[in-house]
């Protein structure tokens, strides 16, 4: 029997994962809401529009659908337990998906089961002329990070040293964050929330004490109650800047680590109540001390992971959010792909904004892929855009290309970046170069 799933923002990259699941012969994907509605603009996000649209779409399926899933970030993460409730359709509960993504929630429930792996931390509201003495008072002294009580790709994150680097950050906070905390907000009108989370809404933002070390996301679900891990995804920085660089799989920390990650996150998922639903936790291990920090949880599967898990596995994390949207314990491979270990890369441009003057045209990505075989390229920018106009950027940098690589090891894998970097040419012009400069020049760090 031919089941229907509807998938919230599918585009071309994802429909291609899709498919190539197991069982996608039995499965027809309607794709629901255009990717580029979905991502926030200066003017906000009609959460009410976009759930309203999601609606029509859906009934207008013949037969009706079995699933409703979806892969993206907020606002895609947490309008799923709206929609599916209208439908019927298996979800998790909202309170659940928010206790992982409302940050301050989120540390609050974390330091109830694995207090010595959770940084100190206070919410503060920027707009707030005794923030930065309010922070102080909860033992937060400097340095320390501070970031909006919703956001995702490090938007809006900084690290403060000063208190002149606060009174920058908390400027930038009150001039951009209201492009994300608006629609959260309303997203929070829905819910019910513990009074301490409520007084402290998508306006406000998190103080937290600094963490490092080598930093890695683990990917799992929770079905039926249990918790599993099917795999780790290494976070590899550009030095002295919160840009990743690359994410690498299958994970090179030390075994006893990766399991003491397993069980901190099988911990904390069965605290949320979240159930038959995917999760991936990012983590940082700070090696000298021997210390785990746990930095953030996100109710879903990681988008930046799907072909990483295909070219190791054999399918892409899909499978998971699939089969348990249909019912199903996921059916998820082990090393069945075609290559030991691959990455996704990040090709940023490290300045403060600048005019794209210049992107590989398709007959040069085409022939990156038949001279690299198994990459894939997605350009992030086109033609006499501004650097700024791109969404989702950390403070620090922007990604004007996503590159996928497979190899069988790391040398190959950095051998063909930079084959693949140098049949990619980017130009730029109009650079406003009052970003911190990347210490490499640009170039990729050794691993």
């Amino acid at each position: 029997m031919t089941r229907t799933v509807a998938v919230i923002g599918l585009n071309a990259f994802n429909r291609a994962k899709l498919e190539a699941l197991r069982g996608a012969e039995a499965i027809t994907f309607h794709g629901i809401l255009d990717p580029d509605e979905l991502v926030y603009d200066v003017a906000g996000f009609d959460l009410a529009a976009a759930l309203a649209k999601a609606e029509t779409e859906i009934r207008a399926i013949d037969g009706g659908v079995d699933a409703i899933v979806g892969y993206m970030d907020f606002p895609v993460s947490t309008m799923l337990p709206l929609l599916c409730a209208r439908f019927g359709t298996r979800t998790p509960t909202l309170e659940s998906l928010l206790m992982c993504e409302h940050k301050y929630w989120s540390r609050l429930v974390q330091r109830e089961v694995i207090p010595d792996n959770v940084p100190a931390f206070t919410a503060f509201d920027p707009f707030d002329p005794e923030a930065l003495g309010r922070i102080g008072a909860a033992g937060i002294g400097f340095p320390f990070f501070v970031k909006p009580i919703k956001s995702s790709g490090a938007r809006l994150g900084f690290r403060i040293d000063t208190p002149e680097d606060f009174a920058a950050a908390a400027e930038r906070l009150r001039a951009e964050n209201e492009v994300v905390s608006a629609p959260f907000n309303r997203i929070l009108d829905h819910a019910e929330l513990p009074d301490a989370v409520r007084r402290v809404n998508g306006h406000h933002c998190l103080a937290e004490s600094i963490i490092g070390g080598h930093q890695c996301t683990v990917e799992g679900y929770v079905h039926d109650g249990e918790v599993t891990v099917y795999g780790i995804v290494d976070s590899v920085r550009y030095p002295h800047v919160i840009s990743f660089f690359r994410y690498d799989y299958p994970s090179t920390l030390p075994e006893r680590v990766q399991q003491r990650m397993r069980e901190l996150a099988a911990t904390v998922m069965r605290r949320t109540d979240v159930d038959n639903a995917p999760f991936n936790i990012e983590f940082f291990w700070d090696e000298a001390l021997d210390r785990i920090w746990l930095l953030e949880i996100n109710p879903r599967i990681s988008e930046s992971h799907c072909d990483l898990f295909e070219k190791v596995d054999g399918v892409s994390n899909q499978q998971v959010a699939i089969d348990l949207a249909l019912g199903m314990k996921p059916r998820m491979p082990w090393r069945e792909g075609a290559y030991t270990l691959a990455a996704k890369v990040f090709h940023r441009v490290f300045v403060a904004d600048a005019t794209v003057t210049r992107v590989p045209t398709q007959a040069e990505i085409d022939a990156v892929r038949a001279r690299v075989p198994g990459t894939l390229v997605a350009v992030q920018v086109r033609e006499r855009m501004r650097l700024s106009e791109l969404p989702e950027q950390d403070s620090y940098s922007y990604a004007v290309a996503w590159i996928w690589l497979g190899a069988h090891s790391r040398a190959e894998l950095l051998a063909k970046y930079r084959a693949v970097l140098d049949g990619l040419p980017f130009a730029f012009d109009e650079i406003a170069s009052n970003a911190p400069a990347h210490p490499g020049g640009g170039d990729p760090p050794h691993a």
